[in-house]
């Protein structure tokens, strides 16, 4: 196999970036031609096809791999020529992270890099049970995530935990979970079925848990056809329990205040721990490093221990 050009390297991470062959080329400063012609050389250099040619385009298992070298040689360019002229070329990093940690904690992090590093950072807003996708795919260079396990050519080390309580606002209680003089709210089977429940988005598999941990709290089956409200922001997931449209699972760092101030109910004592880590590619990268500082640095002082 013949190795790629640093230009070849430069065209298809663009092609990726930009989603077409027309879109990449007035970026690169080529034809629309010209980028096809690049990207079926390398192909047949590798004899291996690297980008499904669907719309957009997307790389493909081998792809993904050529993704990852052509980002991270980008990368230590950069970080070379810094080096070696003493310069300030900006570094810009690609993160994957879920949202509730995007609208917690996370902006913090990015906020307390130093300015005259001129790091800037592209966030990708992803699950956390589905981030390290996006490392293995060589669009992210670090992702917040719930794995462990360690993506080939990543570090992983544990940040700390999220929390989580199940509650709903007290008009929700009253009107789904009506108690007695003394009880303030009351759990049926039916009841469960009938009250809607606030997801996240549709591959939210957190919702089994809370679906088991309600039920279970409560010494009842797992209700799984209650009606469902789907919102697809942190922030406003937080507010829809807030305004009562259902029950859900909400970070104590966003509903701490609600909570004492009962503006909020829990529906079960117990809390959900949720442990975040972040993945990082191993590279020597002082850009990568520093990053990688400040937000272990803000996840001790934020998260769970």
């Amino acid at each position: 196999m013949r190795r790629f050009t640093a230009e070849q390297l430069r065209t298809f991470a663009t092609v990726v970036e930009e989603k077409t062959f027309e879109e990449a080329a007035p970026v690169l400063g080529v034809s629309a031609s010209a980028v096809s012609q690049r990207i079926k050389a390398m192909e047949q250099a590798c004899g291996q096809i690297l980008l499904r040619r669907s719309n957009p385009v997307e790389p493909t298992d081998p792809g993904a791999t050529v993704l990852r070298l052509a980002k991270q040689i980008e990368l230590l360019t950069v970080e070379s020529e810094r080096e070696l002229t003493g310069g300030d070329q900006a570094r810009r990093l690609a993160i994957a992270s879920n949202s509730d940690s995007l609208a917690t904690w996370l902006l913090d992090a990015l906020a307390s890099v130093p300015r005259d590093e001129r790091i800037y950072c592209e966030v990708h807003r992803e699950d956390e049970r589905h981030s390290s996708a996006l490392l293995r795919s060589g669009s992210v260079m670090g992702a917040l995530t719930v794995d462990p396990q360690p993506v080939q050519g990543c570090s992983v080390e544990v940040l700390g935990s999220t929390r989580y309580f199940i509650a709903a606002s007290p008009d929700f209680i009253d009107h789904f979970f009506p108690g007695t003089e003394g009880v303030p709210y009351m759990l049926t089977e039916h009841r469960l079925r009938e009250a809607p429940v606030i997801q996240f988005e549709r591959k939210d598999i957190m919702l089994d848990d809370m679906v088991q941990l309600l039920a279970e709290s409560h010494g009842l089956r797992p209700q799984t056809q209650a009606p469902r409200v789907y919102i697809p922001s942190s922030t406003q997931y937080y507010r829809s329990v807030l305004l009562g449209m259902g029950w859900g699972a909400v970070p104590d760092l966003q509903a701490e205040e609600a909570l004492e101030r009962g503006e909020l109910i829990k529906l079960v004592d117990r809390p959900i721990d949720i442990p975040i880590y972040w993945q990082r590619w191993t590279i020597d990268s002082p850009a990568l490093q520093t990053l990688t500082e400040a937000i272990r640095a803000t996840a001790h002082d934020r998260l769970r221990q």
